[in-house]
């Protein structure tokens, strides 16, 4: 059996994202995603147009992947190094209103819920949509 451990990262997120958009509703970026940075280290708001659902998918192979996170876990994940022109570089968080509301809209679609200890995990129906994903990259590639 195919899991998203034996594919190729980046090509799963990419089918990931293309059938979260084709069968989830309830996954959607808000009107205000096209003009937010993703976090306060970042110099521009994205240019893909599909960001929001390649961020949702990162997030649910990210959870398969670590098991139960918490957004502020995610932001450091996500997060990046802020320039400051001539003087170094540190580290800075991912801004946590795009992590939220995409595991927000995840926990609607019914692909990830909120853990006893907290943070938010994969259901059974969370893995299996990343496993049937898996099996396409890995069916495509061949």
């Amino acid at each position: 059996m195919v899991t998203p451990y034996d594919v190729d990262p980046r090509r799963l997120i990419e089918r990931a994202a293309a059938r979260l958009k084709e069968e989830y509703e309830s996954v959607k970026p808000p009107a205000w995603s096209a003009f937010t940075k993703s976090g306060s280290g970042r110099q521009r708001a994205p240019r893909q147009k599909n960001f929001w659902y390649l961020r949702c998918a990162s997030l649910l192979r990210k959870l398969y992947v670590d098991g139960s996170k918490g957004v502020n876990r995610l932001r450091t994940a996500y997060g990046s190094r802020k320039k400051h022109g001539v003087r170094r570089k540190h580290a800075s968080k991912a801004g946590g209103s795009i992590l939220r509301k995409g595991l927000q809209q995840l926990e609607k679609a019914g692909l990830v819920r909120k853990g006893k200890e907290g943070g938010r995990m994969l259901t059974s129906k969370g893995r299996a949509f990343l496993d049937s994903v898996a099996k396409e990259v890995e069916g495509g590639r061949k």
